[in-house]
């Protein structure tokens, strides 16, 4: 096709026109569609892949007892953050 480059060259500026063109016609495509196309807005029911939280004892493993020195040291961490 072109003398100045090797076939190697022409394959891969073909891949490469083919996968623009792709492009082009897929972003042509989301444009077309989200201009022409509204469907009724709808409740939004939350993302469905994300667990509900569960309770303080759901599970042993999801709680855990603090002693008093702990529970002064958070306190102490608590106290320490500004308020808004």
């Amino acid at each position: 096709m072109f003398p100045s480059i090797s076939l190697a060259q022409e394959i891969g500026l073909a891949v490469l026109l083919v996968a623009v063109l792709v492009w082009v016609v897929g972003l042509g495509h989301m444009l077309w569609d989200s201009r022409f196309h509204h469907p009724q807005p709808v409740a939004f029911e939350g993302l469905s892949v994300i667990p509900a939280q569960r309770g303080a004892a759901a599970h042993p493993m999801e709680s855990v007892e603090l002693t008093e020195a702990e529970q002064q040291a958070f306190a102490e961490v608590i106290r320490g953050l500004p308020q808004r």
